[in-house]
């Protein structure tokens, strides 16, 4: 008699039958790239100091969004680097966050600008719009040199970012760098972007010359999501990704206000016996985030979904893993705000070996973390439940 957990489809890769990546591409509106290569960096301690090596190797041009970018000695480092490019004679174009960078002095933008660096404030304020403006960000977080190369991840400018993660002031966070066909697709994402913001297409840059990584084996969907889409691309990848999986389902989210959708496709998954891994930060950033989060916690508790929470640093990596494979990295978050307020880019990663060394990382991330038990979370404080209720009629806006 055949074992009833037995499911000859699912187990040996549905990500990569014709129908599902049909369906998930439809759905998602992804772009999906072969011969691609992936190097995992753990820390932005690691980050930084890959990107800006590759800034300094760039000869024609480096395009660069962040959300955050401060005026503290990452900012330095990282300004110098872009002004030393732009001294060689290779176009330099960045993209801010208006909102996100509002702590940095127009000074240090100023500087970038005098130095030949073409520097874009996304969204600036304009009241002609009444306040809608103020729910528009881009939250977005890549760079790519050369159209050859491109750093992304969930990792900002600055010294919180740029540690390796075990303090409150050096956060945990997770970057890759990528290399191949699915470079052109973010550099065409940063055109169109600077295009629809200034009415013109940033200049001198080349297109890609591809193919660019011979020996690359990692399969790349690129999917971004914004406002302007009438559905969210990045939900829909997160949901299908969950509806796939056959054996596990880890997840790595700062800010989980995930909405009834995604609840609903992770409570799917635990029928099927998939085990389910959440990891979320003990100590957040935007502690109203966190409150709110916990309404959700309680039936994902219930249905035997493993939670945790990172101790002794704020958590700010994003990574979603299935079955040790398929591996979603980039900016958003498991939010509502992700999903549709923002502008977001993530990456879809096709690689077991790649997926090996997620699953290495989360690993060792679960012996740094406590799980949190249905009995704890039910024995919350009054008050604390009181707080969430609250939350409730503006969980879409954190």
């Amino acid at each position: 008699m055949m074992h009833s957990s037995y499911r000859p489809k699912r187990r040996y890769g549905i990500f990569r039958t014709p129908r599902f990546l049909k369906r998930f591409r439809r759905n998602t509106q992804a772009s999906s790239f072969s011969g691609n290569n992936v190097e995992l960096y753990r820390n932005g301690g690691d980050f930084f100091p890959a990107m800006l090596r590759e800034f300094s190797r760039a000869t024609r041009h480096i395009c660069v969004e962040f959300y955050i970018i401060r005026n503290d000695l990452t900012g330095a480092l990282f300004a110098e680097a872009l002004i030393a490019a732009a001294k060689r004679g290779v176009a330099v174009f960045l993209v801010y966050d208006y909102l996100g960078s509002i702590e940095t002095p127009s000074a240090y933008f100023r500087q970038l600008e005098e130095a030949g660096v073409s520097c874009l404030p996304f969204n600036r304020p304009s009241f002609k719009k009444g306040l809608s403006w103020f729910d528009r960000r881009n939250h977005r977080k890549f760079a790519v040199i050369d159209g050859t190369c491109a750093f992304l991840g969930g990792i900002n400018i600055g010294n919180e970012y740029a540690g390796f993660g075990e303090s409150v002031i050096r956060w945990r966070d997770v970057g890759i760098r990528l290399q191949g066909p699915a470079v052109g697709e973010l550099q065409r994402l940063f055109i169109t972007l600077w295009k629809s913001e200034t009415g013109t297409a940033p200049q001198k840059i080349a297109p890609p010359q591809l193919p660019i990584a011979q020996d690359g084996t990692a399969e790349v969907m690129v999917v971004s999501g914004g406002p302007h889409h009438n559905a969210s691309f990045i939900r829909s990848a997160f949901r299908m990704a969950i509806a796939g999986a056959s054996k596990n389902v880890r997840i790595i989210t700062p800010y989980f206000v995930p909405g009834p959708r995604i609840v609903r496709s992770l409570l799917r998954a635990a029928k099927r016996d998939v085990r389910i891994q959440l990891l979320l930060p003990s100590v957040s950033d935007v502690p109203l985030v966190k409150i709110a989060s916990r309404a959700y916690l309680s039936p994902l508790l219930k249905a035997g979904i493993e939670i945790y929470e990172r101790q002794g640093t704020i958590l700010h990596a994003k990574i979603l893993l299935i079955d040790s494979c398929w591996a979603t990295v980039g900016s958003a978050n498991f939010d509502l705000r992700s999903f549709h307020r923002n502008y977001e880019v993530n990456v879809v990663i096709d690689s077991p070996e790649f997926g090996r060394q997620l699953d290495d990382m989360f690993s060792e991330d679960l012996k740094r973390s406590r799980r949190l038990t249905l009995l704890e979370h039910e024995k919350r404080p009054w008050f604390e439940k009181l707080l969430e209720r609250l939350c409730d009629p503006i969980r879409r806006f954190l």
